[in-house]
């Protein structure tokens, strides 16, 4: 006998749950989530949309196509099957992602922080840059919500680790790739 290949699998496409334990990734199983366990609420919001989504239609659709590529015949030459059934797993891979992670972070609302003259996760923290006097405005959340494009930077980041815990006023020394960049804190807000 050969060896078995993942795209060898018996049917039963439509029964099997996104979260079988004996998918073969037990590499993946046992890994812990990496960065700060905090979001925000419209942080979890968007990813409890993407877990509904990839559960109710993304699976569901795929599932489909893969049953009916699997009906043609023979699966070992079949694009679609065996593409389907890659994409099958990526899904479920990315369901077992979503679901861990939902389950140990920690929703944190910026809008209870009770010390709002500190930086703390969630804040909204407007610096100068001490060389060049630009200003600029982020976001402190947590690494699932990070984007730059938004000013919204992971409370892991090297910029945020020296803004924890500062007032208005005080500066801190980044280590940047490009160098030392030393900021300070004009205003602290948590919206």
């Amino acid at each position: 006998m050969g060896k078995r290949s993942d795209d060898d699998e018996p049917e039963g496409t439509d029964e099997e749950g996104p979260l079988d334990a004996d998918e073969g990734d037990d590499d993946e199983e046992e890994k812990k989530p990496k960065g700060t366990l905090y979001i925000t609420p419209p942080g979890m919001e968007k990813m409890m949309t993407e877990l509904r989504h990839l559960l109710t239609v993304e699976r569901p659709k795929v599932t489909a196509e893969v049953s009916a590529a699997a009906a043609l015949g023979d699966r070992s030459e079949n694009a679609e099957y065996i593409y389907g059934k890659r994409r099958l797993r990526e899904i479920d891979r990315r369901l077992r992602f979503l679901q861990k992670r939902v389950e140990n972070l920690t929703v944190i609302d910026p809008k209870t922080q009770k010390d709002a003259s500190r930086v703390f996760f969630g804040a909204t923290v407007t610096l100068q840059n001490d060389e060049d006097e630009t200003k600029t405005t982020y976001q402190l959340v947590g690494p699932d919500e990070t984007d730059i494009k938004t000013l919204r930077i992971s409370i892991d980041s090297p910029v945020a680790r020296a803004l924890i815990g500062k007032k208005v006023g005080e500066s801190v020394t980044v280590m940047r790739p490009k160098g030392e960049a030393d900021f300070t804190i004009l205003l602290i807000r948590y919206v």
